[in-house]
């Protein structure tokens, strides 16, 4: 069962004159089997302590702040105070927005963190649903600036079904170049590129994202629960040898087709007969 999303902070988008009060809650949840750092011996926890490098004595959480090391050896103090009080241009509890742009010209390798955004009062419901409509309508997104918790970030504003989602980007330098990855320039033959359009039209048909889960966190409850039980847990099957390198492109290319027709084939439910 999926977790219900909880409001963990409440922000105005504002563009132009027009002001929204909305609600922010975290879109996604981690759903992994929690696994703690234990004494394989007896199975005790494995706790880290804070220690004290001056010192050598372990220090409690209240007196743990963060600092940044400067390049001449000295070390700045911060409080939460300070990062709290940070002079962004960013005015707080604002989701400022810049401008919008295609949903197709954001590169997705700068996709961070999604969150719901809700209509945080009644007189916020028309001008709430006057974005949501004005942007499905253009097939456009918002670019915006926000700070949540003292970390300013842009935010990209889309519509998931019928509420707006504010996903949070990295900043264009924190992607790094793929310089030297890509394998030299060829040109495929029109023969291999047709059989390749007609391979992604098959496995385009049977995707479905309902169908895809977490196998491996059930197949670690499975042996988890194996263990509690202190029966046998299941093993990893036989593995799956798969070839390195391509000898025949053209004739492995017709092999997924032809079996991709086969599981599409087989996926299919007979019709039921009158009478059955």
């Amino acid at each position: 069962m999926r977790g219900m999303a909880t409001t963990i902070a409440q922000m105005t988008i504002s563009f132009g004159l027009v002001s929204i009060p909305v609600t922010v809650a975290a879109a996604t949840e981690s759903r992994s089997v929690g696994l703690h750092q234990v004494h394989a011996r007896d199975g005790a926890r494995v706790r880290q302590r804070r220690i004290c490098e001056a010192e050598g004595v372990e220090v409690p959480w209240d007196e743990v702040a963060r600092g940044y090391a400067a390049p001449d050896g000295r070390v700045v103090v911060l409080t939460d105070e300070d990062l709290a009080d940070l002079p962004l241009p960013t005015a707080a509890k604002t989701i400022e927005v810049l401008g919008f742009v295609p949903s197709e010209s954001v590169d997705p390798l700068l996709l961070d963190r999604p969150y719901y955004l809700g209509a945080a009062t009644i007189a916020a419901a028309r001008p709430y649903v006057l974005l949501r409509e004005v942007l499905t309508e253009s097939g456009l997104v918002g670019v915006a600036r926000w700070a949540l918790r003292t970390r300013e970030s842009l935010v990209l504003l889309r519509v998931r079904g019928h509420v707006l989602v504010a996903h949070t980007l990295l900043w264009p330098e924190e992607v790094r170049e793929p310089a030297g990855l890509a394998p030299p320039e060829l040109q495929p033959s029109e023969r291999e590129m047709d059989m390749a359009r007609l391979l992604l039209e098959q496995l385009a048909d049977t995707f479905n994202w309902d169908d895809q889960h977490d196998e491996y966190r059930h197949a670690l409850e499975q042996v988890v629960q194996a263990k509690l039980a202190e029966t046998e847990p299941p093993h990893a099957p036989g593995a799956r040898v798969i070839p390195t390198e391509v000898v025949d492109l053209m004739a492995a290319l017709e092999a997924s087709v032809e079996s991709a027709r086969a599981g599409r084939s087989s996926g299919r439910e007979e019709p039921t007969r009158d009478g059955d």
